[in-house]
């Protein structure tokens, strides 16, 4: 591999880790329901953002696959910045959403150019073989670093108010987006077209071609909104148990386990096979997470924080089977549609397990939610059913 692609790899990576460096991340949702008073309306928070990474995602892929994945890097890590600024100065629920609509607006940019970057730094190698080993690598960089801020939340919180987590988070996003300038615009063998809508058609038309990209697609944005809505909501039941300095140590835990998950993923996929992975996964988490939940107690955080382990060989399977099935020339708009099919489905997961939480608690809403999970298995399974006849 040449110096330039390893440069460009370990950017990304550093890129990544910087990205999801956020001290605030264990208690968001703690501090959006302080903010706002509600958890329904905490939790519509978190809706804003994906309704707000709905609208822009398709335009944003277009403009990744057309423009280039460098400068989109940089416009979604801008918008970063700017979002959790406004986070920090919120002292009202106009102001947070404002925050979340820039933060859905940076996820879209991201969403599928990142992973499109990676692709096609690899094929310019002629190593895109190599895909499911390095996405798995860059991508624990995110987790680590999610453990990384969750460990050094655990001890701010003892000095600092939730409102400053916001404030300490923002140095290393910039930091960021200077990572992100540096990054070289890969080279890409498919011809571009500079037509916007004939450009979305051919995407769609991948769709329509592909009976297991769209079943693969479908089990995925369902996956997606009903894993990160369990996700943006269990520190409200972690702290049913914990006290809340602990919560940064569940932070810890889960992302720790979860940055293992990915840096194994892609031998873990190489050696059991995508969809197997992918069945295995899913089913293993459904009965840890539904496990800690029916049979509440102390060890119901750490039981839940042991399924993240899962996260990454997951993820590394999935993404490993959508590029292969993605065109060159619609790489990130492809991602984009999924993307965006997921986002709005967890917008209206995430507001109904804060609306149900509101009436009957955060410890049955989110076991509502690891059932409305088994469905998801159920498609991975058949897509490996399929595959086996």
């Amino acid at each position: 591999m040449s110096p330039l692609a390893r440069r460009n790899i370990r950017l990304l990576s550093a890129f990544s880790f910087c990205n999801d460096f956020r001290v605030y991340a264990p208690i968001m949702v703690i501090y959006f329901t302080q903010v706002t008073g509600s958890f329904a309306l905490a939790t519509l928070l978190f809706s804003i953002a994906k309704i707000a990474a709905s609208a822009f995602e398709v335009p944003t892929g277009v403009f990744s696959d057309l423009v280039g994945r460098r400068f989109t890097l940089a416009l979604g890590q801008l918008a970063s910045v700017v979002s959790i600024a406004l986070y920090a100065l919120g002292h009202g629920f106009a102001v947070l959403a404002a925050g979340a609509a820039l933060e859905g607006l940076a996820f879209s940019f991201f969403s599928g150019n990142n992973q499109a970057l990676l692709y096609d730094t690899l094929r310019g190698e002629d190593a895109e073989a190599d895909y499911v080993e390095w996405q798995g690598r860059v991508s624990s960089m995110f987790q680590l670093a999610l453990a990384v801020s969750a460990a050094a939340a655990m001890l701010a919180l003892f000095w600092l108010s939730l409102r400053a987590m916001f404030v300490l988070s923002l140095l290393p996003q910039a930091l960021g987006l200077f990572f992100a300038v540096l990054v070289t615009e890969p080279k890409r063998s498919a011809a571009i077209p500079t037509n916007v809508f004939s450009h979305l058609r051919e995407a769609l038309a991948g769709f329509a071609r592909d009976a297991r990209l769209r079943r693969l697609s479908l089990a995925a944005m369902f996956g997606y909104a009903l894993g990160e809505a369990k996700h943006m909501f269990h520190p409200a039941f972690f702290a049913l148990f914990w006290p809340a300095w602990a919560l940064g140590l569940a932070g810890l835990l889960v992302h720790g386990l979860g940055a293992l998950g990915f840096r194994l993923g892609g031998a873990v996929a190489r050696r059991f096979g995508e969809l197997r992975v992918l069945v295995g996964t899913n089913l293993a988490g459904i009965l840890l997470g539904a496990g800690a939940v029916a049979i509440p107690g102390g060890a119901s955080p750490a039981i839940v924080s042991l399924s993240s382990i899962l996260f990454g060989p997951a993820m590394v399977a999935q993404g490993s089977l959508m590029q292969k099935a993605f065109s060159d020339a619609q790489r990130a708009t492809m991602a984009s549609l999924i993307s965006l099919g997921g986002n709005l489905l967890f917008a209206a997961a995430v507001f109904a397990i804060g609306a149900l939480a509101d009436r009957i608690g955060a410890r049955f809403a989110l076991l509502t939610a690891e059932l409305a999970t088994v469905p998801v298995a159920f498609l991975y399974w058949r897509l490996f059913a399929t595959r086996l006849r």
